[in-house]
């Protein structure tokens, strides 16, 4: 059987049989050193599980509907003050109340951007067309001191 040459040696590091400056004894003391390999990880084993069985209850079955906890004096869920239906309705007037006057206050500053885009598109107007006219009034400038310029030939 053929014994693998790089078995246990750093990969991309091969042995060569020629010589590169080291002597043939040299070559056959490294061949008979020993081989340290890494040891191989072992995965731990999985515990082994039971199986849940079914969950399907029949329907009149004892074990299907609400469970009552018995809570001890000190649970901290047995000590939670308990809301009548007169607490509840004023906590929710409240809260509407309280949605009521946030939505006027979004719509009162939603109406107010609306005047100031309104204002400032008036005014980009105003001032295109004064632009417009200027560029026109610049235009007729130039054009009316072509004609009246002398021209710019020399004079004899």
């Amino acid at each position: 059987m053929m014994e693998d040459n790089n078995m246990g040696k750093i990969p991309g590091m091969e042995w060569s049989d020629t010589s590169s400056g080291a002597s043939d004894d040299q070559q056959h003391d490294r061949h008979e050193q020993p081989v340290i390999h890494a040891p191989v990880p072992i995965r731990p084993r999985l515990p082994s599980r039971k199986s849940s069985g079914t969950m399907i209850v029949p329907r009149d079955s004892i074990e299907v509907g609400p469970v009552e906890m018995a809570l001890g004096p000190d649970d901290v869920r047995a000590m939670s003050p308990r809301r009548t239906s007169q607490d509840l309705e004023i906590l929710s007037k409240e809260a509407r109340e309280e949605l009521q006057r946030h939505a006027k206050a979004l719509q009162d500053s939603l109406l107010a951007l609306f005047h100031r885009i309104e204002a400032v598109k008036e005014e980009h107007n105003k001032l295109d067309n004064n632009n417009k006219f200027l560029q026109k009034y610049i235009g007729d400038l130039m054009s009316t001191s072509k004609i009246t310029a002398p021209s710019s030939r020399p004079k004899k």
